[in-house]
């Protein structure tokens, strides 16, 4: 793939980060076309709105030739220092995602190298993302590595 360029977005690109979110949970949890998404993209765009503007998310689209071939963000946190991480800062990537057309074309990897490369400009040592089944190949790639001794507690939908 030729001419891969990251550029950031930002609150100006509201609606087109919606819509790509909008894009990557409809295939993340397999939602159909039919699913009312509306409250959904609301939470999102307060969420953008807010933390777009405050620092505490970092948002990139992917162009090749022209048009927006991928996407990526990172939320940006802090939690209580520790030996591992003794900043407490952290980052979570997520809504990594490639048009299906383009995927293997190195995209993807872009994107995450990208969005690496600026929690390291913020000194963040603690990075970490969920993954797919199918993007975990890019992400050992990289240099990700599974995490042990991590629970989840089901989240409950009103």
């Amino acid at each position: 793939m030729q001419n891969i360029i990251i550029k950031k977005a930002g609150v100006e690109q509201l609606n087109l980060l919606l819509e790509w979110r909008m894009m990557v949970l409809r295939e993340v949890f397999s939602l159909p076309e039919s699913c009312d998404t509306g409250r959904l993209r609301e939470s999102c765009k307060a969420y953008y709105e807010k933390e777009l503007a405050a620092g505490g998310h970092v948002a990139c689209f992917a162009w090749v030739d022209g048009l927006i071939a991928g996407c990526g963000g990172m939320c940006l946190y802090d939690e209580i220092p520790s030996p591992e991480n003794p900043s407490g800062k952290c980052a979570y990537l997520m809504n990594i995602y490639t048009l299906p057309e383009l995927r293997r074309h190195e995209i993807g990897r872009c994107i995450v190298d990208w969005l690496v490369a600026r929690a390291r400009e913020r000194g963040i040592v603690k990075i970490y993302l969920e993954s797919t089944r199918a993007g975990r190949r890019l992400y050992h790639d990289v240099g990700f590595r599974n995490m042990s001794d991590m629970l989840k507690l089901p989240g409950l939908l009103a």
